[in-house]
């Protein structure tokens, strides 16, 4: 089985269109196995339950931002070694920095293209 077909991915986004944008490039990308949230809340809940390999978050949400899930998902001992890459459409020197220092993987800025989804997934999991 390739990484492409085993790689379990976790989608968070409030807005649905964002979430379908990333989905509609995991398609893509040929990643089937993902699930998406559109709160931070619920995600890190239902990463407590159900264990993924890598989690796409968008940075801007009410309630628990990125940032947030981040931080929450490096605490738990269960998640802190999942990948995690922060979707956003405007990333600041500060911003960056917070997620560097909180351990993200990597970010990717939106609008991006499916192959640039595939190579910022890559960066993170290994060759697809």
């Amino acid at each position: 089985m390739s990484l492409k077909d085993s790689l379990k991915v976790m989608v968070v986004d409030d807005m649905a269109t964002s979430r379908g944008l990333i989905t509609q490039a995991l398609d893509e990308i040929g990643i089937k196995n993902y699930i998406t949230e559109n709160d931070g809340r619920q995600a890190l809940e239902r990463l407590a339950k159900t264990p993924v390999h890598l989690v796409l978050s968008d940075y801007n949400m009410p309630g628990l931002d990125g940032l947030g899930l981040l931080k929450a998902v490096r605490t738990q001992k269960a998640t802190q070694k999942l990948g995690f890459i922060l979707v956003t459409g405007r990333p600041t020197p500060d911003m960056v920095g917070q997620a560097k220092a909180l351990g993200l993987n990597n970010m990717i800025k939106k609008p991006f293209t499916s192959a640039s989804m595939k190579q910022c997934i890559e960066s993170v999991v290994g060759k697809l």
